[in-house]
């Protein structure tokens, strides 16, 4: 096994997740993390109020064919999604070619009977035993990803039938216990079901990962189809304010999008799909979004050098943005996001023209791997990052488990 790599980050505990290795996102509260897996399908509550010693309490178990790889966790609710487990799929097994470069419904049409598609409420009342007090099921593939941070609307990328892929979804928890959509948004072609006809490439995939809300605004991350920006003062009418996009010339891949409402400034990362840089580097944009029908990209941020990433195997680029919600660490001036091959990463961006490298954490390879995909190297692969109020951060890796750190940095 290699050494970590560290800089102002230091190591406090890790859990293998009891052999479950394979974390995706995770949402801390009241002492437990949630998280949901990317291959094994199921959700895993973890008391973490020693973070030495972080320990599984409870596990859920998906349907048949499910994956819950996404959620959110906020007061006394956790919301989950339920969509294909793609990667245990043999017709994804080819270094994600079918997933990343086409829309999934491409190769599961009239196969939905092989997942559950839907949005499932738990109550987390007694956070150490979440308990299913709702489910919406979707017409679909389903859902990609959620944000909620309370209230009562929750803002989900859904692929619909009759769509092209996940477009933006308002769903109402008025009734937790009865989750529905009330309003919907697209990028104009998506609608094929409408007579819209899609104008971009064939190998391109516009397909909404997720959006992060601020104020009436939802700023939204399309992979091959960039950024838009989407007005929700009427959550029932969401209004598509601008849609931007660098590919081309730059690769696609956009995928996490950060807003810095009192500075009037975005964050953007855009994926890497492959293993060894093989669709060339992706990278973390900043924008000035003071005018949000103007967005304009005003820096990048630095790329990892401390180590030949793209020779070390795996993926190597920006995938999640820690994304400061309430109860979490909190900052207009520091950044971190996960990089796959090269761990997490903190950025200060005091100066926004000139975004420089504070910290970085790059843990030791795993020694198991628990990707089911052929050809997949035993390589550290961060995915994601919450961080705490005191700077606790909560990493999962796609072999690893559960890293828990602290940044000692300024903060």
């Amino acid at each position: 096994m290699n050494a970590p790599l560290s800089k102002n980050i230091s190591f406090v505990g890790h859990s293998d997740l009891e052999g479950s290795s394979d974390g995706v996102q995770v949402m801390v509260q009241r002492g437990y993390a949630y998280i949901g897996h990317g291959f094994t399908n199921r959700i895993s509550t973890v008391d973490v109020r020693d973070p030495r010693h972080p320990r599984v309490v409870d596990v859920i178990e998906c349907p048949p064919g499910t994956r819950a790889f996404h959620l959110q966790a906020h007061g006394d609710l956790l919301l989950t999604v339920n969509a294909p487990s793609v990667w245990s799929m043999k017709e994804f097994a080819e270094e994600g070619k079918n997933y990343f470069n086409f829309s999934p419904s491409d190769i599961l049409n009239n196969q939905l009977s092989r997942f559950t598609s839907g949005i499932r409420v738990y109550d987390i009342s007694k956070p150490e035993k979440p308990r299913e007090i709702g489910f919406m099921p979707v017409e679909g593939l389903g859902p990609q990803r959620i944000w909620y941070v309370g209230g009562r609307y929750a803002y989900a990328s859904i692929h619909f039938s009759g769509f092209t892929d996940q477009i933006l979804a308002v769903v109402d928890l008025i009734d937790p216990t009865k989750p529905k959509v009330v309003g919907r948004c697209w990028i104009p072609g998506m609608w094929t079901a409408g007579g819209e006809t899609p104008n971009w490439k064939s190998g391109r995939r516009y397909a909404l990962h997720h959006v992060v809300v601020a104020g009436n605004l939802a700023y939204g991350a399309w992979r091959d189809g960039g950024l838009t920006i989407i007005d929700i003062g009427d959550p029932e009418n969401p209004k598509l304010l601008v849609h931007r996009n660098t590919d081309p010339p730059f690769g696609g891949g956009t995928h996490s999008p950060l807003p810095i409402p009192d500075r009037n400034l975005l964050v953007l990362a855009d994926e890497p799909t492959f293993e060894h840089c093989k669709d060339g580097l992706r990278y973390m944009w900043m924008y000035d979004v003071r005018e949000p029908t103007n967005p304009v990209s005003v820096a990048t941020f630095p790329v990892p050098e401390e180590d030949d990433y793209c020779a070390k195997g795996g993926a190597f680029g920006p995938h999640n943005l820690h994304e400061m919600r309430p109860g979490s660490f909190r900052s207009s001036r520091l950044i971190f996001a996960t990089y796959y091959n090269a761990g997490v990463r903190v950025y200060d961006i005091s100066d926004h023209f000139r975004p420089k490298e504070v910290g970085y954490y790059v843990p030791a390879n795993p020694t198991k791997l628990i990707d089911p995909r052929p050809g997949k190297t035993l390589v550290t692969q961060t995915n994601d990052c919450y961080v705490a109020e005191d700077g606790l951060m909560y990493l999962t890796d796609q072999n690893a488990g559960l890293n828990i750190l602290q940044y000692e940095g300024p903060l």
